[in-house]
């Protein structure tokens, strides 16, 4: 039995990539593109008439971006799966996604068979993710450990990150409360830094180039 092609739309303010869109769609009849926009809003404008299966949209869009158009697509009721696309492949752009309801994430450049394999896997299975963007995902729940610390610093990292107190973290680590203070110290000297906010701004930077490199 002959079934409808899911209706696509794509929210992308780089114009010169509209064509190679146009073109990829002209070439798979099951999928219908219906409407290329150019921002958020415009879309919205819109969006009751096209009611689209699946929304694909630019992280970086002028005005309203694309993860922050998540919480429209929503308010308006459209029940849309949304696959969000950039140049940029960074944690933190990819956690904002999914957390604000992305189904899906792909980076760019974008090849054809790239986009209709993450449209396939966003209708047959609800979510779409490629392998660097689960590396970065896998990698962010993984205990976090630092090169230039010792294992015994990293443990103690692990719960100074986490809010704990340093007699909590002796009691987890069945030592003195005056040992933890020590090793504290230490990290403070290799870190460069004098306070707890400044260590833990400068663990976070560390923290994120390292997810940027995985």
């Amino acid at each position: 039995m002959k079934t409808d092609p899911l209706k696509i739309v794509i929210i992308d303010n780089d114009e010169k990539l509209h064509p190679l869109y146009q073109l990829y769609f002209s070439e798979v009849p099951s999928y219908e593109l219906v409407e290329i926009y150019t921002s958020v809003n415009k879309f919205i404008s819109n969006a009751m008439r096209t009611r689209p299966d699946i929304i694909v949209s630019e992280v970086n869009l002028t005005g309203i971006s694309g993860i922050d158009g998540i919480q429209y697509f929503n308010e308006q009721n459209i029940p849309s799966k949304v696959l969000m696309i950039s140049q940029q492949c960074n944690f933190e752009t990819i956690k904002e996604s999914f957390k604000k309801g992305a189904n899906g994430f792909l980076t760019k450049p974008l090849s054809k068979n790239r986009l209709f394999n993450a449209l396939e896997e966003l209708h047959q299975h609800g979510v779409a993710l490629e392998h660097d963007v689960a590396k970065k995902i896998i990698h962010s729940f993984q205990i976090k450990t630092f090169e230039r610390f010792s294992k015994k610093e990293n443990e103690i990292i692990a719960w100074f990150t986490q809010g704990f107190t340093y007699k909590m973290i002796a009691d987890r680590l069945c030592v003195t409360p005056s040992a933890i203070n020590f090793h504290i110290q230490n990290i403070y000297v290799k870190l460069n830094v004098n306070s707890k906010s400044e260590a833990l701004k400068k663990l976070q930077e560390i923290e994120i180039r390292q997810l940027n490199a995985a």
